[in-house]
């Protein structure tokens, strides 16, 4: 099995993914312990000071006045615990709940939290036992982190809560610790603050999407040279030499991309031959390497975003290493809340022109002598024409998820928290539009190759008869009369979701970006 070890100066999305989808097993690095316990030397210190330091021995928040006295200091990090473990509504999926929880351990590694050693090692522990949390949708303003998610994981560290074992099944979280061994950690000093206050929820699925989108623009660079093929549109706007001056990275990727997938085709230019020929392609599939190009420099500003965080330690109030311990805002999840809200606008702007292509090959009247909705006896037969239906309702919900959660704030904890980010929010909907924009480019996928198995007596490229015969090795089925299309979108959103589109174009052309 592979395993992540976590140090002190943070991991990579890499590690994140192999540990919330990967189940890779975690080891803490000597590095990392010995930081632990350097930090805990300071928070002990500090709290047997009589002066009020803020988490070690105050309130929180609005409560932070108070100065809490030794006898109760346990129990006020017990109470903040299950005090914020408040949320509601369904269950979070359990990769989510593996990011963030690996998350938080990433910063407490790092040894600015003032959190002990063996809370570290449960924290690792807990999650190579394959015990999850129970956390639940609502909850998170994004400031101080995602406080009521994190605090169901840290309620199960104590033993309390309720959390999936290993099998899948929901039990008490006491009895699951029981079974793996583990014993329930007890809480001291600033520890029950410390393994709430982060981003780890929000950044965890960002980590996630950005993985997931990477693989999906690529899906859509070919999809859209699928259908410009189909349309027997003309390549010739997909050259190098147009796309270097206008130098925007993502664009020229997307380019190489369809002109990769396009090569030795038999159908592009083919309106050269027309009675009328076409000067030029309608803008969604003559522009799809802009759109799609936009949205992939989208994605390399947000992985920078994640990167940065990602080596991150957050936490209030953190451990310097000149051994003060100072508050901060550094839990503030505006910097992933925008890049996530941002990565939701290119998404849905790219299942938007996708349906647009979708449109445009099944309308007699715009897809160059194709029978109509792609129908094997248009009037007996519908064709395609409700499969456009169902990709035009997931274009319609994708921009109503591209309304920035991060645009809103809402007042908490009696105007101490005046400003919140709604960083989660901003990540929940985009899990939301990724899901979405994998049924859209499937869709399209759908309808491009049965179009193209339409032209008869034209020879696709050899990348195209890839995808196809890949399609219909999977289940996707082919052009032919009326039948129930439920099953054959689940096969077409299946094999996109797989991957399997992206492998079978690439046994062709060599990898794509």
């Amino acid at each position: 099995m592979h395993t992540v070890v976590v140090g002190t100066s943070g991991t990579t999305a890499e590690d994140v993914i192999a540990v919330a989808r990967g189940n890779a097993r975690i080891e803490l690095s000597g590095e990392a312990l010995a930081a632990l316990a350097r930090a805990r030397e300071i928070v002990d210190a500090l709290a047997a000071k009589p002066e009020p330091v803020y988490g070690v021995s105050t309130g929180f928040g609005a409560l932070a006045s108070r100065h809490i006295s030794p006898e109760l200091r346990a129990q006020l990090q017990r109470n903040i615990v299950r005090s914020h473990a408040a949320g509601m509504g369904p269950r979070v999926e359990r990769e989510v709940v593996r990011a963030l929880m690996f998350l938080r351990l990433k910063t407490v590694a790092s040894g600015h939290t003032g959190v002990r050693p063996s809370v570290a090692q449960t924290m690792a522990d807990v999650l190579n036992a394959g015990i999850t949390p129970v956390v639940h949708e609502y909850g998170s303003l994004g400031c101080s982190g995602d406080l009521a998610p994190l605090s169901h994981c840290a309620l199960a560290l104590m033993g309390e809560g309720d959390a999936e074992g290993p099998d899948g099944v929901v039990r008490p979280a006491g009895e699951l610790l029981a079974e793996a061994g583990i014993e329930p950690v007890e809480l001291r000093e600033k520890e029950g603050l410390a393994l709430l206050n982060g981003t780890d929820g929000m950044l965890g699925m960002l980590v996630m999407a950005l993985a997931d989108l990477g693989k999906l623009y690529t899906a859509a660079d070919i999809t859209a040279a699928l259908t410009l093929e189909a349309l027997l549109g003309t390549e010739k706007v997909l050259q190098p030499e147009l796309h270097a001056i206008r130098p925007h990275p993502g664009q020229g990727v997307s380019a190489a991309n369809m002109a990769a997938v396009l090569k030795d085709s038999g159908l592009v230019r083919h309106f050269q031959e027309e009675t009328a020929p076409r000067v030029q392609d309608a803008y969604s599939v003559r522009c799809a390497p802009q759109v799609a190009g936009a949205g992939r420099d989208t994605m390399a500003h947000a992985a920078l975003v994640a990167s940065r965080e990602l080596a991150a330690a957050v936490d209030n109030p953190v451990v310097l290493p000149d051994g003060r311990v100072e508050s901060n805002g550094n839990f503030h999840g505006a910097p992933v809340a925008y890049v996530l809200d941002f990565l939701a606008i290119a998404a849905a702007d790219l299942g938007s022109i996708a349906e647009r292509r979708t449109d445009r090959l099944l309308d007699k009247n715009r897809s160059h002598g194709l029978p109509p909705f792609l129908a094997d006896d248009a009037g007996v037969d519908s064709g395609l024409m409700i499969a456009q239906y169902t990709q035009a309702a997931l274009v319609s919900e994708m921009k109503r998820l591209a309304v920035p959660a991060s645009a809103d704030s809402i007042p908490s904890s009696a105007m101490q928290e005046d400003h919140v980010s709604m960083g989660w929010s901003a990540a929940r909907k985009l899990r939301t539009a990724v899901d979405n924009l994998t049924r859209i480019i499937a869709i399209e996928m759908y309808a491009a190759t049965r179009a193209i198995e339409l032209r008869h007596g034209l020879t696709p490229a050899p990348a195209s008869r890839a995808a196809i015969a890949a399609a219909r090795a999977a289940g996707v089925e082919g052009p032919g009369p009326d039948r129930f299309l439920a099953p054959d979108l689940a096969a077409a959103d299946a094999f996109v979701r797989s991957g399997a589109l992206v492998d079978a174009v690439e046994s062709v052309t060599g990898p794509l970006a």
